[in-house]
């Protein structure tokens, strides 16, 4: 438990300074100025007091019991003021200092060295190199932070792996005049981390919403078994920096090339954490999740009483993968009563611009009771000529219902009618200045809906695959020092896993390879098969739809002449020809795993790279996702004539591979690259493996 972190009754700060623009003088004034219910104890050995309230020489001379001790000094004094902390009974350290593990071996050894004394001593550690922590409630108004935004009570917390960004957000809230429950942000994390306050969050009720900014993830498993945790109970809103990791660009394979920082976004995906790559964007959704509640669909009913707005929400919740359904023929008879002669009565209801309280009541009260209706999207402008105070409180009586989630772009001057203003928020009803950014937060409801009710599906285990077999020739592989396999060490694997290939045979010399081609059948394929031939049809390793033994013999020659390498082997395949081509891959990931990849191979993966990526192990479900996700997935199933692929094949090959690196785990990258797709059949007809 975080309570007394977040709760603290008394908090100290050693580095304490009468210097009015330094860290340790604003601390205590934001928690002069924020209200702080506890005690405050300035830690410093010179000084009488700072900002009026009285200094103490050491953190042995505070007379009461401290939750919370702030440390703001040089990074060679932290180890000590952790140890006093620790022999003073403090229950948590905050270390704003920086200079630590981020600075290099010297840093990290410094902060090693506080670690074990914070451990030595059962002192928590929030930071180092970090803001600190904001808890709103009126019960403590804890401001245990250098920031300058100081919210008022709600009911969304923030935990930020940037200082900067979580800044950033939490200042966003206050100018939508959003309250905020909690703030956090850890720096370094060498100790409290940032799933230990989502799990903390999780079981604080007055956290509706929980919005997340990470840049990486130290332990990857714990992070999603919190996630699971959390996010079943309660929203979870996160953005992850780093999508376009240039460290990808280092892999030897085209999955591995392709994957870039896609891990943490799976991650989401899998635990139920609804992913932005826009901060404000997740600002704005965060308003609607802290106070309506959660759509069972992605229906939604338009209310208007102005026409451009509505076309643009229409477009927006579109594209967001909403669905505006017609109106049912009870919902049009109630309105021809109650709406003015000139509305419109579909979806969208267009009220008029003399619509009155009347008539955005009924037409709310229409689509609450529409079975087919899962939410309320209301374009409002504010008309001089109507009174819009008594509109307001109609929408805000039916918020306070919670049946619906009701969303509004709100358009007026907040300055000329606040009291409407007020009724709006004091209704808990969202509100937004444009139809798009009041739609796309819509769309965010709609979408956490799908992804916490979607089918997951179960992982399917096949019992006809021979773990021990692989592992055999993986550690045959590692003995002899190498980390990428021949051709017949791969193929030898997919065949251990059941995983469909062309029919191939290895040949050491030229002969050797025309007897196996003739023992394949014509037209055969002839790969050149070494671990220093990688990308084989790059430079002239491949040779295709060879006839006869003649052009075997002639290829065969060829490339022998061609690659001066130590061993040199004759990879001979059956020539298939026709089929679409497709990828399919997986990625080591430290800590996690491997990333899954799918997508449509061959010479265009990296042209197009219309890919998509899913966490191993997979279900059948999303193993299917994995083919319905990326753009040219109707290719798949057959377009304009052309026959589909044998879909169920493809997902089997994706569920075999899934089980071959979740039981082998050395595997680094794996690549099938292409899989030729037909109708009835898909078949392996080149791969690489690296472990």
């Amino acid at each position: 438990m975080l309570d007394s972190l977040f709760k603290p009754r008394a908090v100290a700060l050693i580095g304490a300074s009468t210097k009015e623009l330094s860290i340790g003088n604003v601390i205590i004034k934001n928690l002069q100025r924020y209200n702080f219910t506890g005690q405050i104890y300035p830690i410093n050995p010179k000084a009488p007091d700072i900002r009026g309230i009285k200094a103490y020489p050491t953190i042995y001379d505070v007379p009461g019991e401290v939750d919370v001790a702030h440390i703001v000094i040089p990074p060679q004094m932290v180890p000590q003021a952790v140890e006093d902390c620790g022999k003073k009974g403090v229950k948590n350290v905050i270390i704003n200092t920086a200079g630590f593990k981020e600075m290099g071996t010297e840093g990290e050894a410094l902060q090693n060295d506080f670690v074990e004394r914070g451990k030595k001593y059962g002192v928590r550690i929030f930071g180092p190199n970090c803001q600190g922590i904001i808890n709103t409630d009126p019960a403590y108004k804890a401001y245990c932070d250098f920031t300058f935004t100081y919210p008022k009570p709600g009911h969304i917390s923030i935990v930020a792996q940037s200082g900067g960004v979580g800044a950033v957000i939490m200042q966003n809230l206050y100018d939508l005049d959003v309250g905020m429950r909690m703030y956090a942000s850890n720096g370094n994390a060498c100790d409290i981390s940032i799933p230990e306050i989502i799990r903390y969050w999780g079981n604080d009720d007055e956290t509706r919403v929980i919005l997340l900014y990470v840049e990486s993830l130290d332990d990857p498993k714990y992070f999603m078994d919190v996630a699971y945790e959390v996010a079943a109970k309660k929203p979870i809103l996160a953005m992850n920096a780093g999508r376009t990791e240039e460290g990808a660009k280092a892999a030897t394979s085209h999955t591995g090339g392709l994957a870039g920082g896609k891990a943490t976004d799976l991650i989401f995906k899998k635990t139920g954490i609804l992913a932005f790559n826009d901060a404000q964007e997740m600002c704005q959704a965060a308003v609607a999740f802290a106070s309506q509640p959660i759509p069972k669909g992605n229906r939604v009913g338009m209310i208007t009483n102005t026409g451009g707005p509505a076309i643009i929400a229409t477009d927006e919740l579109v594209d967001g993968g909403c669905e505006i359904p017609a109106l049912s023929e009870k919902a049009i008879s109630i309105l021809k009563k109650t709406m003015f002669e000139a509305a419109s009565i579909n979806n969208p209801i267009d009220v008029v611009a003399t619509a009155g309280a009347p008539q955005f009541r009924s037409a709310v009260d229409v689509m609450m009771d529409e079975e087919h209706i899962d939410s309320v999207y209301i374009n409002f402008v504010t008309p001089p000529f109507v009174d819009c105070e008594a509109v307001a409180r109609e929408f805000a009586e039916v918020s306070k219902q919670k049946r619906k989630p009701i969303i509004c772009n709100y358009m007026t001057d907040k300055a000329q009618w606040t009291e409407t203003t007020k009724i709006l928020k004091d209704g808990g009803i969202p509100c937004y200045d444009f139809p798009g950014t009041a739609a796309k937060a819509l769309v965010a409801l709609c979408r956490y809906d799908a992804l916490r009710s979607r089918e997951k599906g179960q992982i399917k285990y096949f019992e006809d695959c021979s773990k021990r077999e692989v592992e055999n020739i993986i550690t045959n592989v590692k003995d002899s020092g190498r980390n990428i396999l021949s051709a017949q060490e791969v193929y030898n694997i997919l065949d251990a896993y059941k995983i469909p290939s062309a029919g191939w045979k290895i040949a050491s010399d030229i002969a050797g390879a025309v007897s196996a081609a003739e023992e394949i059948g014509f037209p055969v394929v002839i790969k050149a098969d070494s671990p220093e031939v990688i990308h084989k049809s790059d430079v002239g390793g491949v040779a295709v739809n060879l006839k006869n033994a003649d052009e075997v013999k002639s290829k065969a020659g060829e490339m022998k002449n061609k690659f001066s390498v130590k061993e040199l082997n004759f990879f001979i395949q059956k020539y298939h020809s026709g089929g679409k081509e497709l990828i399919i891959g997986a990625k080591q990931e430290a800590g996690l795993g491997h990333l899954l990849m799918f997508g449509m191979g061959g010479i265009y993966v990296e042209i197009l790279k219309d890919v998509s990526f899913e966490l191993a192990p997979v279900t059948t479900v999303e193993a299917m996702e994995l083919l319905s996700s990326i753009k040219m997935a109707k290719l798949l199933k057959g377009f304009r004539g052309e026959k589909g692929v044998y879909i169920d094949g493809a997902v089997e090959i994706i569920e075999r591979l899934s089980q071959l690196v979740t039981e082998n785990p050395s595997i680094k990258e794996l690549d099938l690259n292409p899989l030729l797709a037909f109708e009835d059949r898909i078949i392996v007809v080149d791969a690489r493996i690296s472990i």
